[in-house]
């Protein structure tokens, strides 16, 4: 049947995933190119087919939203587009096997139940049972409607905590976005002490340090928050290219690397000739660092209760794979309830769509545009370092 030709080409298809975030006109831009930026959009048609869903996909998922990108987010033709874009997306992609699953399972029965209970040809013509020793396979559809609730509150909850987990991977990141422009604000704003004269250019060096080490902080908590496969390599050449070398050694073989960049921020902060209560001020912020690195953490290692997790996904499979067998019945007015098939097709896609969503959300570091933030705080600390401060304003 087309409908199932179509559930084939959705599992199996390397078209490009339109449904993936815009290209590369909205990224950050930075003061300096990284040698890790990673291109959102989708995939290229040259892609691996592996990656237009599933587990290589993430990394187009790491969308930075501008104006544009909203207009057209909340644009009136969004049902359309995103209908029309339905055989390119890749968390459908990813649930090719499972839909199909359940969709043999309800092209078996409805031709089974016709060979056992009679059927009806091309031209109308009601048949006998081919085979009349066997009885059709139906199940009540009352146990269903009565789990339907419980199924439902269980994704409800399912979803709610993987979102909620997104959202504070990104509210960490957006703590350390603000702080970090805090921190060299007031280090720019505070140089100097007790109307001591300012050497512009040891000034210039002071600033500096401490901007490169607020960089190298957030840098290396990507990093710690990265697949090593993907970013060790950028990490390293980053760090050599804008550290000095033994500095940027000392970071690279540290066994923590942020605590490594916190500690090479403290001493950079230390070194600033300013009254000492104004260095607490700017210390705080460094606290602020070290809760959104172990909050980080925290989400990193410590998923949704796995015993949870697996309930879920068994009771889900369980009611979608059980389903045909009581849909049968419904379906009694389409011609050898064939619609059935498509029926089931579709639900199995949009519920198992639900559970996919979530655990495509519950590590969230994965689909941020880390990368992004970093050559963002990097550009704006490289900005704020700049300007002229207290004893330099003439």
């Amino acid at each position: 049947m087309k409908f199932l030709s179509a559930l084939l080409l959705l599992a199996l298809s390397p078209t490009q995933t339109v449904a993936f975030a815009p290209a590369n006109n909205h990224a950050v831009v930075s003061a300096a190119p990284s040698s890790t930026s990673l291109q959102m959009g989708p995939p290229t048609p040259e892609s691996l087919l592996t990656e237009t869903y599933g587990e290589g996909s993430r990394k187009y998922r790491r969308t930075v939203y501008t104006h544009n990108e909203w207009v057209k987010h909340r644009s009136s033709d969004r049902f359309i587009r995103n209908i029309s874009s339905m055989y390119n997306s890749g968390v459908y992609k990813s649930l090719g096997r499972e839909v199909f699953a359940t969709t043999a399972i309800a092209t078996f029965l409805v031709v089974f139940n016709a060979l056992t209970g009679g059927y009806t040809d091309f031209d109308g013509v009601q048949h006998e049972a081919i085979i009349s020793s066997l009885p059709q396979l139906t199940l009540p559809l009352t146990p269903f409607t009565l789990l339907s609730p419980s199924l439902g509150l269980l994704l409800v909850f399912r979803t709610n905590s993987s979102y909620g987990r997104w959202d504070e991977a990104r509210k960490f990141w957006g703590l350390n976005i603000n702080h970090t422009r805090d921190l060299n604000r007031m280090a720019t704003a505070w140089y100097g002490h007790d109307g001591i004269p300012v050497d512009p250019t040891l000034r210039a060096e002071h600033l500096r340090q401490v901007s490169l080490m607020t960089w190298a902080f957030v840098r290396s908590m990507k990093r710690h928050l990265s697949p090593p496969a993907e970013d060790e390599e950028a990490y390293v050449a980053e760090l050599n290219a804008r550290l000095a070398p033994e500095q940027a050694q000392a970071m690279i073989d540290a066994a923590h690397r942020p605590n490594r960049a916190l500690y090479d921020l403290s001493v950079a902060i230390d070194r600033l000739p300013m009254h000492f209560m104004r260095k607490n001020e700017i210390n705080k912020n460094l606290s602020i660092f070290e809760d959104t690195l172990g909050g980080s953490e925290r989400l990193l290692s410590s998923p949704v209760p796995l015993f949870y997790s697996r309930h879920t996904a068994r009771f889900l499979s369980t009611w979608l794979l059980l389903l045909p067998f009581a849909m049968y019945e419904p379906f009694k007015g389409s011609w050898n309830h064939v619609m059935e098939i498509p029926a089931i097709a579709l639900a199995s896609l949009f519920l198992f769509g639900i559970e996919e969503l979530a655990t495509q959300l519950e590590e969230p570091f994965t689909i941020l545009p880390m990368q992004g933030f970093c050559d963002k705080i990097g550009a704006n600390c490289d900005e704020i370092v700049g300007w002229r401060g207290q004893g330099l304003d003439e």
